[in-house]
């Protein structure tokens, strides 16, 4: 696996910083982007200081945020060098965390307890979009005999931990 630094972190990269209340940018920060973020490194990761997260450039960058975060609005997160991981890469590092009860789906990375099926970023992001499709329209639903949330949990559960398309599974569910 690829190991980050404030020379490569930035270049297709997927990463969740996680939002610090309590950090003083110093007046020689190392670096201010075009759009005004502002990063400090350490030995031990980067803060960024920027009103926009989520798609960064080339890199998809999450905030994890405590309860008081708006959209836009100014923030500071840090990352470790080592919550960095390529995007744009062949390797099976990501895994696919479905709340059914508040019906939310999240990417994840690996670890070392994972134990869950694991896909490309590429794959990983498009089937989180059809998942969170199907929380959001369930018309294709009123085609089987089954309870909504029962349907929810095999279909999104096998469709999670399988290589099989969302149209196969619902096909074996006729």
């Amino acid at each position: 696996m690829k190991t980050y630094n404030r020379n490569s972190f930035f270049k297709h990269t997927f990463c969740e910083f996680t939002q610090i209340d309590n950090f003083e940018f110093p007046e020689d920060t190392n670096y201010k982007s075009k759009s005004e973020s502002m990063y400090f490194y350490t030995y031990e990761g980067v803060y960024r200081k920027s009103n926009h997260w989520g798609r960064v450039a080339n890199c998809r960058w999450k905030l994890i945020s405590n309860e008081n975060y708006k959209n836009q609005q100014i923030v500071i997160g840090f990352a470790k060098w080592a919550d960095f991981y390529p995007i744009n890469s062949t390797e099976k590092i990501f895994y696919i965390e479905v709340n059914f009860d508040n019906k939310s789906v999240k990417l994840q990375t690996k670890n070392d307890k994972t134990t869950n099926r694991l896909f490309t970023f590429s794959e990983a992001q498009k089937r989180t979009k059809q998942i969170t499709q199907l929380f959001l329209d369930d018309k294709w639903a009123k085609y089987f005999d089954k309870n909504i949330d029962d349907l929810y949990l095999e279909v999104i559960s096998e469709f999670i931990n399988s290589d099989k398309t969302l149209q196969e599974i619902k096909r074996g569910f006729k």
